[in-house]
């Protein structure tokens, strides 16, 4: 059985996508995590934000963004 953190650590370098509480989403280059909180480092990210009333959709880009394990619903690898 593979186990959460190591798809993570396989992740490391390569395209993810992250969906987040509050209608938004980031695609980008994992570049790193902290195993007690599940916080994430993403590099190249694009922030996808989703307007709930049209479902129209913002891409924002951003060099870096950190993304609190809080708030995280699903993390889906390459």
């Amino acid at each position: 059985m593979v186990k959460p953190l190591e798809i993570l650590h396989k992740s490391l370098n390569s395209r993810v996508l992250i969906e987040i509480r509050g209608d938004r989403s980031y695609r980008g280059i994992l570049d790193g995590y902290d195993v007690p909180h599940m916080n994430l480092v993403i590099k190249n990210a694009e922030e996808i934000v989703r307007d709930p009333e049209t479902k129209e959709e913002k891409v924002i880009k951003h060099e870096m963004v950190i993304v609190r394990g809080d708030n995280i619903i699903y993390v889906s690898p390459p």
